[in-house]
C-alpha cells in the first residue's frame, strides 16, 4: 500500500484550483463554513458521509469515492503503527 493523499489535497488540487474557485466560494457552494472546508483542505479534518454527499453533488462525483479516499488515507496511517498495537490473536483451540 502506498501513501495515499488526504482527500483535502485532492479537493484543493483537482477540484478547486483548476476551476479557480476560492475556499470561501467553495464553502458557500457546499453549504458549509469556510473554517470547516479549510480544515479538510489542510488535512486537519476528514471527509464525513455528509460531506461526501455534498462533494458528490458539487463536483458530479460519487459519495463513495470520497469516503473510499478517506478510508484509504486513514488505513494507511493506521497500518504504519500496526507494530505498536497491543493485540493478541483470537483463534479456536
Amino acid at each position: 500500500m502506498h501513501n495515499p493523499p488526504h482527500p483535502g489535497e485532492i479537493i484543493k488540487e483537482l477540484c478547486l484550483e483548476p476551476l479557480g474557485i476560492s475556499v470561501t466560494e467553495a464553502a458557500d457552494a457546499l453549504g458549509v463554513s469556510r473554517k470547516t472546508l479549510s480544515s479538510i483542505l489542510n488535512g486537519r479534518a476528514g471527509i464525513s458521509p455528509e460531506m461526501a454527499v455534498r462533494l458528490s453533488i458539487a463536483f458530479d462525483t460519487s459519495a463513495e469515492s470520497w469516503l473510499e479516499q478517506q478510508s484509504q488515507y486513514q488505513l494507511w496511517h493506521a497500518e504504519k503503527h500496526r507494530g505498536e498495537l497491543k493485540v493478541r490473536k483470537l483463534v479456536s483451540a
